[in-house]
């Protein structure tokens, strides 16, 4: 029954991100999360339980014949975190979705498509989707329910990605910083120089390698964060930031990203990091604010990539995605009024799995135990075309219930 799929999420679109872990098993290690998940499963009758947590939702995904409502919603969190609070649970209406049968379908499936992250768009979900997915499998949390689940929210979601352009144009600031710099058709042993390591030049770094781009020097006020940086690259390097005004190697691009309030690249120290090179370089300065000096972007040459015009360029390629999500859910309509007889079709073909099992058994007793002595009376090529009929008609059996089924479903 498509009535007993049930979703407890809570989202970004509901809380701040800091309150999602009010909702989330909070557990040291996969075993003992393992251990939590089957207690909630067994505690709460659940017939089968996916489980996902991200950096903007937790979900709930159950197949159960228990109604799940505010009160199921508060004991099961009660289970999920003794320490929550009770004005916490006195919100619940408020911050959890409850959601029933296709509801929850839909949630499920639109979740997977990306149509309901933070960013839209972002093929990561489907993945972490899956991740999830394979986990609970492994820990015997799902059976043949939510199985069929997954196996249509991907369906779905490759379909959406495919027939839509909701996962083009790049919306972070490293994707359409990395994309401006490739204009400049740079070789891939360009010499990268990067200042700061911290979350978007490590992420920078990620583009980087994925461009194969070798030849990287790093420096940053904690050495070992640009030590991870530089590992990434077969030519990496890594210095501490107060090494800076002494390199002296030259560059083509110079990625700057720190905390500091006032620019790193001044007008003194720029020069020196030339060594004496001329024309433009590429500059992508990420820092807010900029940690490249006016002076320099004015006096010298370069290819200036800054972040406010990405930012700008990010929100317009937002506002793009979120046109295409129109498109995704008229298609997601037409998947969804389907479903009941993709569901029904499916439970048939698994009901229908033993019927060429029992046919083959009852063919097999008639020659071996039924009319035993009949065949071993008779000769060897009458034996072997009764063989023959009988397996004509054990296939052509196979098929006439499975045929039948479906006439009357379509």
């Amino acid at each position: 029954m498509l009535d007993n799929y049930k979703i407890l999420t809570v989202t970004h679109k509901r809380v701040n991100l800091h309150s999602i872990s009010d909702f989330v098993v909070k557990t040291s290690d996969p075993s003992a999360l393992k251990m939590r998940l089957q207690d909630l499963k067994e505690q709460f009758g659940l017939d089968e339980l996916l489980y996902l947590s991200t950096c903007n939702r937790v979900m709930y995904f159950f197949h159960t014949e228990r109604r799940v409502d505010q009160v199921f919603a508060v004991e099961f969190f009660k289970q999920v975190n003794p320490l929550i609070e009770d004005d916490i649970l006195g919100t619940l209406d408020e911050t959890v979705q409850i959601l029933e049968g296709m509801d929850a379908l839909e949630h499920y499936f639109t979740v997977s498509a990306s149509m309901d992250s933070m960013v839209i768009g972002e093929r990561q979900i489907l993945g972490q989707l899956r991740d999830a997915y394979d986990q609970c499998k492994e820990w015997n949390l799902i059976g043949e329910n939510l199985r069929m689940a997954m196996d249509q929210a991907v369906t779905v979601a490759k379909s959406i990605y495919s027939n839509t352009r909701i996962g083009d144009k790049p919306v972070s600031i490293a994707s359409l910083a990395i994309q401006k710099m490739m204009r400049y058709h740079l070789n891939k042993d360009a010499r990268i120089l990067i200042v700061g390591a911290g979350q978007t030049n490590a992420l920078m770094a990620k583009f980087l390698d994925k461009h194969h781009f070798t030849e990287v020097t790093v420096f940053n006020r904690t050495l070992s964060k640009a030590e991870e940086i530089a590992a990434t690259f077969p030519h990496g390097r890594a210095f501490d930031l107060k090494d800076l005004p002494s390199y002296c190697e030259g560059f083509d691009v110079l990625i700057v990203c720190t905390s500091a309030t006032e620019p790193v690249i001044t007008p003194s120290l720029y020069p020196q990091l030339l060594n004496g090179e001329e024309g433009a370089k590429v500059l992508i300065d990420l820092s807010i604010p900029h940690n490249i000096a006016p002076e320099v972007v004015a006096n010298f040459e370069n290819h200036y990539i800054e972040i406010e015009g990405l930012r700008a360029l990010a929100k317009e390629n937002l506002a793009f995605r979120e046109q295409e999500v129109q498109k995704a859910k008229a298609m997601l309509n037409d998947f969804i009024e389907e479903l009941p007889k993709v569901f029904q079709q499916r439970r048939l073909e698994i009901a229908m799995r033993q019927v060429p099992v029992e046919i083959k058994a009852v063919k097999d007793r008639a020659l071996n135990e039924v009319f035993q002595k009949e065949v071993a009376q008779l000769d060897t090529g009458t034996r072997a075309l009764v063989e023959r009929m009988l397996e004509y008609m054990e296939k052509k059996c196979i098929g006439i219930p499975m045929k039948a089924a479906k006439e009357v479903i379509f």
